[in-house]
C-alpha cells in the first residue's frame, strides 16, 4: 500500500530512533568493553561505565569484561529484535516519497543510502550473533542461556573480524545519513527532518 501522507508513521518514527540510539549506543559499548582487562576480580553490582547514575545487579558473579561482554550481547539480541520489527514494518507500510524537489543524484543516493543500512543493520548484530555462538561463552540475553557456545576459534574469528568490518562500514553509512540530513535542513531548509518526527 502506497503511503501518500507526508510523514512516516508514528511507529516507524519510533523504531527510527530507538533503534538509531541503540546502535550509537553499542557503538561505545563496544569501544568501552574492549579495552577492559581479560583478568579483573568478579563482582556482582556494577556502576554502569563508573558513572554513578545507575548500579547493575548481576546473578552470579563476574569479571567486568565479562559483564560488559554480556551485556552487549543482550543488548544486540535486542536491536536485532527492533530491526526485524523494522523491516517488517518497512514491507506492510510504504514511506512517503521523496520531495520532488530532490535531484535525481540525491534521490539515488538516498534509496541508495536507505537500503544499504538496513542491509548493515541486519549484518552487524547477525555477524555478532554467530561470533558468539561459535565462542566458548555462548549467547545470554540479559541472564538467560540463549545459545550454547561451541568453541569453535577459526569460526569466531571469521565472524569477529566480519562483526568488526561491518561495523566500521555501517559508521561510514550512518555519516552520510546523518550529513544528508543536516544538508536538508540547514542549506536546503526542506520538510525532510520533520517527517520524521512525532510533531
Amino acid at each position: 500500500m502506497i503511503n501518500g501522507a507526508a510523514r512516516y508513521t508514528r511507529i516507524a518514527v519510533v523504531l527510527h530512533w530507538l533503534i538509531a540510539i541503540f546502535i550509537f549506543g553499542m557503538f561505545f559499548l563496544g569501544w568501552y568493553m574492549t579495552d577492559l582487562p581479560k583478568e579483573a576480580p568478579k563482582q556482582m553490582a556494577y556502576d554502569l561505565f563508573d558513572w554513578g547514575i545507575y548500579t547493575w545487579q548481576s546473578a552470579e558473579a563476574i569479571s567486568p569484561r565479562n559483564f560488559y561482554f554480556n551485556l552487549h550481547k543482550s543488548f544486540g539480541i535486542t536491536i536485532f529484535a527492533l530491526i526485524a520489527l523494522r523491516i517488517l514494518w518497512r514491507i506492510t507500510h510504504r514511506p512517503p516519497a521523496l520531495l520532488s524537489a530532490y535531484k535525481a543524484w540525491e534521490k539515488k543516493l538516498a534509496n541508495g543510502t536507505h537500503h544499504l543500512l538496513y542491509l548493515l543493520m541486519v549484518a552487524v548484530p547477525l555477524t555478532g550473533l554467530i561470533m558468539s555462538a561459535y565462542s566458548k561463552y555462548g549467547v545470554k540475553w540479559f541472564g538467560l542461556n540463549f545459545i550454547p557456545g561451541t568453541d569453535n576459534k577459526p569460526v569466531r574469528d571469521f565472524f569477529e573480524s566480519s562483526h568488526e568490518l561491518i561495523g566500521i562500514v555501517i559508521l561510514v553509512v550512518i555519516a552520510i545519513h546523518v550529513a544528508g540530513a543536516l544538508k536538508h535542513k540547514f542549506i536546503d531548509k526542506d520538510e525532510t527532518l520533520k517527517r520524521m518526527s512525532l510533531h
